[in-house]
């Protein structure tokens, strides 16, 4: 059985894109993934199915929230061991006391020519970011509502993306992994 952990980007933001978790988690239950919990309500889903294949089973979930609830998210799909390597690579470990200050942005690819030059220009004072393959850091100790450089991530990547704060991370590794054994 593999361990899934999904992120859907924009549900529940802003009073846009509803989705109650435990309709969500009755509808995903019906494509026969087992074992799924939520975690807060932007998203976050970690489940077991035998499937191996992340783009059929990203497509086959977008679709059932779009046939059930009339918008379709994007899913993006990791599994235990990539979202492990996304925590262990972290290069903000040190400085990164306060876990709402440190975002990981997970892509949906390796940019093939991110404008590094206009992140850093864009950053403020206090920023320090980090692009490693397919995982974007942002330290934004003053807060990444009020960040420009979180607003333009994607922008400045050339490719889409959903971000979690550190804390959120961390918790989603801990169920992953309670989940991985089963």
């Amino acid at each position: 059985m593999n361990t899934w952990i999904a992120l859907l980007r924009g549900i529940n933001v802003g009073g846009n894109n509803i989705l109650p978790m435990m309709e969500l988690k009755k509808a995903l239950e019906s494509l026969s993934l087992t074992n799924v919990k939520t975690y807060i309500q932007s998203g976050n889903i970690v489940f077991n199915t035998p499937s191996t294949n992340a783009k059929k089973l990203s497509s086959k979930m977008s679709s059932l929230i779009e046939d059930e609830h009339g918008f379709r998210p994007h899913v993006m799909l990791l599994n235990c061991q990539q979202l492990q390597v996304a925590v262990n690579s972290n290069p903000f470990v040190e400085i990164a006391l306060s876990h709402k200050s440190l975002h990981f942005y997970f892509l949906n690819e390796i940019p093939a020519a991110p404008d590094l030059k206009a992140l850093e220009e864009e950053k403020s004072a206090s920023e320090v970011f980090a692009l490693l393959g397919r995982v974007f850091y942002l330290y934004a100790p003053d807060g990444v509502g009020r960040s420009k450089l979180a607003a333009r991530v994607e922008n400045y990547l050339g490719v889409e993306a959903t971000a979690r704060n550190n804390r959120t991370v961390q918790k989603l590794l801990i169920m992953a992994s309670e989940l991985h054994g089963k």
